[in-house]
Protein backbone atom coordinates (compact mmCIF):
# COMPACT_ATOMS: atom_id res chain seq x y z
CA UNK A 1 0.00 0.00 0.00
CA UNK A 2 1.35 3.41 -1.15
CA UNK A 3 0.63 6.56 0.83
CA UNK A 4 1.25 9.96 -0.54
CA UNK A 5 1.14 13.17 2.22
CA UNK A 6 0.21 16.31 1.67
CA UNK A 7 0.68 19.67 4.21
CA UNK A 8 0.18 22.91 2.80
CA UNK A 9 -1.61 24.11 5.68
CA UNK A 10 0.95 26.77 6.23
CA UNK A 11 4.66 28.09 5.28
CA UNK A 12 6.54 25.05 5.48
CA UNK A 13 5.39 22.28 2.49
CA UNK A 14 5.82 18.72 3.29
CA UNK A 15 5.06 16.38 0.92
CA UNK A 16 6.03 12.01 1.74
CA UNK A 17 5.28 8.69 -0.27
CA UNK A 18 5.26 5.94 2.40
CA UNK A 19 5.60 2.10 1.49
CA UNK A 20 4.02 -0.42 3.83
CA UNK A 21 5.31 1.52 6.79
CA UNK A 22 8.75 2.46 5.08
CA UNK A 23 9.32 6.00 3.84
CA UNK A 24 10.22 6.60 0.03
CA UNK A 25 10.83 10.10 0.27
CA UNK A 26 9.83 13.24 1.58
CA UNK A 27 10.23 16.70 0.92
CA UNK A 28 9.98 19.19 3.42
CA UNK A 29 11.26 23.01 3.66
CA UNK A 30 10.01 26.06 5.00
CA UNK A 31 10.29 28.43 1.81
CA UNK A 32 8.07 31.36 2.02
CA UNK A 33 6.62 29.88 -1.65
CA UNK A 34 3.59 30.34 -3.33
CA UNK A 35 1.70 26.62 -2.65
CA UNK A 36 0.04 27.04 -5.54
CA UNK A 37 2.88 27.02 -7.35
CA UNK A 38 5.15 24.51 -6.19
CA UNK A 39 3.32 22.03 -4.12
CA UNK A 40 2.43 19.77 -7.24
CA UNK A 41 5.96 20.32 -8.92
CA UNK A 42 7.18 19.26 -6.04
CA UNK A 43 4.46 15.91 -5.98
CA UNK A 44 5.56 14.94 -9.15
CA UNK A 45 9.36 15.22 -8.20
CA UNK A 46 9.56 13.09 -5.30
CA UNK A 47 7.08 10.62 -7.06
CA UNK A 48 9.22 10.11 -10.13
CA UNK A 49 12.77 10.29 -7.84
CA UNK A 50 10.68 7.36 -5.99
CA UNK A 51 9.95 5.52 -9.19
CA UNK A 52 6.26 6.02 -8.56
CA UNK A 53 3.27 6.57 -10.99
CA UNK A 54 -0.42 7.94 -9.73
CA UNK A 55 -1.84 4.34 -10.31
CA UNK A 56 0.21 2.80 -7.81
CA UNK A 57 -1.10 5.21 -5.00
CA UNK A 58 -3.27 3.68 -2.46
CA UNK A 59 -4.66 6.53 -0.22
CA UNK A 60 -4.17 10.05 0.47
CA UNK A 61 -3.26 11.76 3.78
CA UNK A 62 -3.80 15.38 3.83
CA UNK A 63 -3.35 18.27 6.54
CA UNK A 64 -7.09 19.72 6.98
CA UNK A 65 -5.91 23.12 8.75
CA UNK A 66 -5.77 25.13 11.26
CA UNK A 67 -3.36 27.09 9.50
CA UNK A 68 -3.29 29.51 6.79
CA UNK A 69 -7.09 30.13 4.50
CA UNK A 70 -5.08 29.55 1.59
CA UNK A 71 -2.82 27.09 2.58
CA UNK A 72 -5.13 24.76 3.68
CA UNK A 73 -7.45 25.25 0.66
CA UNK A 74 -4.71 24.42 -1.54
CA UNK A 75 -3.41 20.68 -0.11
CA UNK A 76 -7.26 20.53 0.54
CA UNK A 77 -7.91 20.65 -3.10
CA UNK A 78 -5.02 18.62 -4.39
CA UNK A 79 -5.89 15.69 -2.45
CA UNK A 80 -9.67 15.19 -3.10
CA UNK A 81 -8.91 16.37 -7.06
CA UNK A 82 -6.54 13.32 -6.95
CA UNK A 83 -8.48 11.11 -4.48
CA UNK A 84 -11.07 11.41 -7.02
CA UNK A 85 -9.39 11.31 -10.03
CA UNK A 86 -7.42 8.09 -9.48
CA UNK A 87 -10.86 6.71 -6.87
CA UNK A 88 -8.25 6.54 -4.02
CA UNK A 89 -9.57 7.46 -0.39
CA UNK A 90 -8.66 10.54 1.44
CA UNK A 91 -7.69 10.88 5.15
CA UNK A 92 -8.30 14.90 6.64
CA UNK A 93 -6.25 15.00 9.36
CA UNK A 94 -5.36 18.16 11.67
CA UNK A 95 -2.23 19.87 11.20
CA UNK A 96 -1.73 20.53 15.19
CA UNK A 97 -1.70 16.91 15.67
CA UNK A 98 0.85 16.77 12.93
CA UNK A 99 3.00 19.59 14.48
CA UNK A 100 3.19 17.70 17.92
CA UNK A 101 4.86 14.01 16.87
CA UNK A 102 7.82 15.35 18.27
CA UNK A 103 6.15 14.86 21.76
CA UNK A 104 5.25 11.10 21.37
CA UNK A 105 8.37 9.66 23.65
CA UNK A 106 7.53 13.04 25.59
CA UNK A 107 6.99 12.33 29.73
CA UNK A 108 4.58 15.64 29.98
CA UNK A 109 2.62 17.75 27.75
CA UNK A 110 3.04 18.70 24.62
CA UNK A 111 1.97 21.69 22.85
CA UNK A 112 1.59 22.29 19.51
CA UNK A 113 0.77 26.20 18.53
CA UNK A 114 0.44 28.64 15.72
CA UNK A 115 0.43 32.31 15.24
CA UNK A 116 -3.28 33.73 14.52
CA UNK A 117 -1.98 36.87 15.59
CA UNK A 118 -3.11 39.25 17.92
CA UNK A 119 -1.66 37.43 20.67
CA UNK A 120 -4.06 34.41 19.79
CA UNK A 121 -3.10 31.17 18.77
CA UNK A 122 -4.22 27.53 16.77
CA UNK A 123 -3.41 25.43 19.84
CA UNK A 124 -3.84 21.65 20.95
CA UNK A 125 -2.06 20.02 24.19
CA UNK A 126 -1.31 16.19 24.03
CA UNK A 127 -0.23 13.56 26.24
CA UNK A 128 -1.08 10.28 24.14
CA UNK A 129 -4.22 11.61 23.72
CA UNK A 130 -5.85 15.31 23.19
CA UNK A 131 -6.13 16.99 26.60
CA UNK A 132 -7.06 20.05 25.56
CA UNK A 133 -9.44 20.29 22.23
CA UNK A 134 -7.82 21.78 19.86
CA UNK A 135 -9.02 25.57 19.27
CA UNK A 136 -8.35 29.30 18.28
CA UNK A 137 -8.18 30.67 21.91
CA UNK A 138 -5.76 33.28 23.71
CA UNK A 139 -2.12 32.67 24.76
CA UNK A 140 -2.89 33.96 28.07
CA UNK A 141 -6.22 31.42 29.07
CA UNK A 142 -3.72 28.86 26.93
CA UNK A 143 -0.98 29.57 29.53
CA UNK A 144 -3.25 29.50 32.53
CA UNK A 145 -4.53 26.28 31.22
CA UNK A 146 -0.99 24.11 31.00
CA UNK A 147 -0.32 26.05 35.19
CA UNK A 148 -3.48 24.42 36.26
CA UNK A 149 -1.70 21.03 35.07
CA UNK A 150 1.74 21.29 36.66
CA UNK A 151 3.70 19.37 34.70
CA UNK A 152 6.38 20.09 32.10
CA UNK A 153 5.64 21.09 28.20
CA UNK A 154 6.96 20.29 25.38
CA UNK A 155 6.10 22.99 22.36
CA UNK A 156 5.90 22.02 19.11
CA UNK A 157 6.09 24.18 15.64
CA UNK A 158 7.45 27.01 14.29
CA UNK A 159 5.66 29.73 15.95
CA UNK A 160 6.19 28.45 19.20
CA UNK A 161 9.39 31.13 19.30
CA UNK A 162 7.34 33.82 18.81
CA UNK A 163 6.06 33.21 22.25
CA UNK A 164 9.25 32.09 23.81
CA UNK A 165 9.73 35.41 25.69
CA UNK A 166 6.51 34.80 27.92
CA UNK A 167 6.96 31.17 27.89
CA UNK A 168 10.14 31.71 29.75
CA UNK A 169 8.48 34.09 31.89
CA UNK A 170 5.77 32.14 32.73
CA UNK A 171 7.16 29.84 35.23
CA UNK A 172 6.27 27.12 33.69
CA UNK A 173 8.91 23.78 33.19
CA UNK A 174 9.73 24.06 29.09
CA UNK A 175 11.39 22.04 26.30
CA UNK A 176 11.34 23.35 22.40
CA UNK A 177 11.78 21.16 19.90
CA UNK A 178 14.69 21.09 17.72
CA UNK A 179 15.35 22.40 14.39
CA UNK A 180 14.36 19.55 12.58
CA UNK A 181 11.13 19.01 14.80
CA UNK A 182 9.74 22.34 14.38
CA UNK A 183 8.33 21.06 10.46
CA UNK A 184 5.49 19.43 9.95
CA UNK A 185 6.57 15.69 8.39
CA UNK A 186 4.11 14.45 5.68
CA UNK A 187 5.52 10.84 6.85
CA UNK A 188 4.30 11.76 10.61
CA UNK A 189 1.31 13.03 8.78
CA UNK A 190 0.99 9.44 6.82
CA UNK A 191 1.45 7.79 10.25
CA UNK A 192 -1.54 9.53 11.84
CA UNK A 193 -4.27 9.33 9.05
CA UNK A 194 -3.46 4.97 8.94
CA UNK A 195 -4.19 5.26 12.58
CA UNK A 196 -8.09 7.16 11.47
CA UNK A 197 -10.94 6.59 8.97
CA UNK A 198 -11.19 8.30 5.82
CA UNK A 199 -13.23 10.90 4.32
CA UNK A 200 -16.75 9.06 3.86
CA UNK A 201 -17.38 11.93 0.65
CA UNK A 202 -14.50 13.56 -1.32
CA UNK A 203 -16.42 15.87 -2.19
CA UNK A 204 -17.91 16.88 0.98
CA UNK A 205 -14.43 17.13 2.09
CA UNK A 206 -13.98 20.82 4.23
CA UNK A 207 -10.84 22.28 6.03
CA UNK A 208 -11.12 22.71 9.47
CA UNK A 209 -10.25 26.45 10.13
CA UNK A 210 -11.19 26.94 13.93
CA UNK A 211 -12.68 29.83 13.19
CA UNK A 212 -14.51 31.89 11.01
CA UNK A 213 -13.31 33.63 8.15
CA UNK A 214 -12.88 37.19 7.44
CA UNK A 215 -15.64 36.84 5.10
CA UNK A 216 -18.14 34.92 7.47
CA UNK A 217 -17.61 37.93 9.79
CA UNK A 218 -18.32 40.45 7.27
CA UNK A 219 -21.41 38.63 6.12
CA UNK A 220 -22.52 38.15 10.24
CA UNK A 221 -22.16 41.73 11.06
CA UNK A 222 -24.03 43.01 7.66
CA UNK A 223 -26.90 40.49 8.71
CA UNK A 224 -26.96 41.02 12.62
Amino acid sequence: MIWLGIDTSNTPLSVALVEDGQLLIEHTDSFKTTHSVAAMPTIERIMKEAGITPDQLSAIAVAKGPGSYTGIRIGMTLAKTLGWSLNIPVYPVSSLAVLATPGKWFDGLTVSVMDARRQHVFAGVYDKQTVLTEAHRSFADLLDFLHQQERPVLWCGQDAKLFEEAILASGLVSYFAGVGEQLPRASELISLAQKLEPATSIHELTPDYLRLTEAEVNWMKAND
